[in-house]
């Protein structure tokens, strides 16, 4: 089970295997045939109240984590680590920090299962 995540606007390559999107909202300025992506989960990401706090303000991120988690889907996430088996899955999202956005969550609860 390989997982790894990338900002959605990033060149696609060869080794992202299957391309998931985990955001809830389409990314801005992005043509879906431009995309490349083979699944977006909108099940998998936080509700818009929650990412509405959160707001990508890092002093929240720790509080941001610990909500997302009370709240994800478990079958969604079940279905999200199913996908990953025996094959590469690339987590793609739309935000701008690299480690504090809900892929780099998704990502740590996936290689901790």
């Amino acid at each position: 089970m390989t997982f790894r995540i990338k900002r959605v606007y990033e060149e696609p390559a060869s080794t992202d295997g299957m391309r998931v999107l985990v955001d809830r909202l389409w990314p801005r300025g992005l043509k879906k045939a431009d995309a490349k992506i083979d699944l977006w989960m909108k099940e998998v990401s936080p509700s818009a109240e929650l990412r509405k706090w959160f707001g990508h303000e890092p002093e929240r991120f720790a509080g941001f984590k610990r909500r997302y988690k009370k709240e994800l889907s478990k079958d969604a996430f079940a279905e999200l680590r199913n996908l990953g088996r025996g094959k590469v899955v690339t987590l793609l999202y739309g935000a701008k920090d690299p480690e504090m956005n809900r892929a780099a969550v998704l990502l740590a609860l996936l290689h901790k299962r």
